[in-house]
């Protein structure tokens, strides 16, 4: 069977500590769009692995593959690999052949045309790792995929192609000089050694079809998203979105397997207990000051990729309602609860005002989410406890007033609360269902 892990807000909700979770009971793990812009971060006995490309259960020996929907930097991803095996790991990751390549002038490209934005109201807060100029090449026809770098012939015409129209972009438009980045037999000679280190690893496979007989042959797969909804390129607050689509339904198209397949399975949002983004755009329910403060130290808030501090604020229910909606989830798993215990009250949005009218779920424009006021519910605060002993006793243990802010939350979004983290590790979570029993 197949479950689908998909963040419910804006990016950086733990998804990759859940997967971490349920990774035991997956035999593979596939992302199925996004690249090495996503961050997660994985503890396993007592030692952190932060990841950016290779997919979360691979850190515990399961086989990962980053499918057709994902943009693949190969120096990131072998220099992950790498990483992991200095640390005694061996990882086993499969790369769709039809998975497009991030070439160093897309990286150039992407922090010369964020920086042209930057004064305007347009500027995404990208990572400035290239993966929206990959995007836009893809959906170009001049994209370069690893099924390329696999044939050198093939591999040489399309750079001949393309390189020239990068570098008049370069030159012509910002007034750059360029350099290696846009000399193609460089590239070349750089990117037809790494095809042959696919090939000499046999890590190209025909995800859809590789994903599909393990499926016949009675495993499970797990299917990773990247980033959160309200991120997602159709559904999300455009334009400071994400290049793809975070949400459910991308899960057959950027891997290969039928809709049918990801919709016989669980779809599980994952939310974090408050709200973090990092990036521009409105944000109804963001806090500042000394309490925003005490929940970006507590939570760690920082991007795993930028380092950047993330705004943070309340948890949004109009947010949560339109995630569940898009992508149809069976379940949902919480966490950080841990980190606003100790408040005397928590807040949470739970609709807007917008003309005078209350409403429930987010306006299609972002214009007109960025005029939304929040209408706050307030629930009493949670003391800090033993986390570890409450992890160990089960929900039941938890503080009543974090009882009552789970059953809120499950009861607006309309689905259980599968999980529940009250801590980094593996081992600080409630589970309530295992998705694949």
């Amino acid at each position: 069977m197949t479950v689908t892990i998909v963040g419910a807000q804006l990016g950086d909700e733990g998804k990759g500590g859940i997967v971490d979770l349920y990774g035991d009971h997956a035999d593979v793990v596939a992302r199925y769009q996004g690249g090495d812009n996503a961050g997660h971060t994985v503890v396993l006995d007592g030692d952190e692995y932060k990841l950016s490309l290779v997919p979360s259960g691979a850190v515990r020996g399961k086989t990962g593959v980053l499918g057709n929907g994902v943009v693949i930097n190969p120096r990131t991803l072998f220099d992950e690999i790498d990483a992991l095996k200095e640390r005694g790991l061996d990882p086993d990751v499969r790369v769709a052949r039809r998975a497009h390549v991030i070439m160093p002038y897309h990286r150039l490209l992407d922090g010369i045309e964020e920086e042209a934005k930057s004064d305007s109201d347009l500027d995404a807060g990208t990572t400035g790792r290239g993966i929206g100029p990959t995007y836009e090449d893809k959906v170009g026809r001049r994209g370069i995929r690893i099924g390329d770098l696999l044939d050198h012939e093939v591999l040489r015409e399309r750079l001949e192609y393309v390189v020239p129209q990068k570098r008049a972009i370069y030159e012509d438009v910002y007034g750059k000089t360029a350099g290696e980045e846009f000399d193609v037999e460089a590239l070349f000679e750089e990117y037809s050694a790494i095809g042959d280190r696919i090939r000499s690893a046999e890590m190209d496979v025909n995800a859809g079809e590789f994903l599909a007989e393990h499926l016949h042959d009675g495993d499970n797969v797990m299917l990773e998203g990247a980033q959160g909804t309200s991120l997602d390129i159709d559904h999300g607050i455009y334009p400071f979105v994400t290049s793809s689509n975070p949400t459910a339904g991308y899960a057959a198209t950027g891997t290969g397997l039928g809709v049918t397949d990801v919709g016989r399975g669980e779809v599980i949002g994952i939310v974090k207990a408050y709200l973090s983004r990092v990036g521009t755009g409105p944000l109804p329910t963001e806090l500042d000051g000394e309490l925003a403060e005490y929940i970006r130290e507590e939570g760690g808030e920082y991007g795993t990729v930028t380092g950047r501090p993330r705004r943070v604020g309340w948890l949004d229910l109009p947010m949560l309602r339109h995630a569940a909606r898009a992508s149809g989830f069976t379940g949902i798993a919480i966490n950080h609860l841990d980190v606003i215990a100790g408040l005397d009250e928590v807040k949470v949005g739970h609709a807007y005002e917008l003309d005078g009218d209350t409403i429930e779920t987010m306006p299609a424009t972002t214009e007109r989410w960025g005029d939304c006021d929040p209408v706050y519910r307030t629930f009493d605060g949670w003391p800090e406890v033993d986390w570890d002993e409450i992890a160990a006793e089960g929900y039941d243990a938890l503080p009543a007033a974090a009882q009552e802010y789970v059953e809120y939350v499950e009861t607006e979004v309309g689905v259980p609360a599968y999980a529940l983290s009250i801590g980094p590790g593996r081992e600080q979570s409630i589970v309530r269902t295992n998705p694949f029993a």
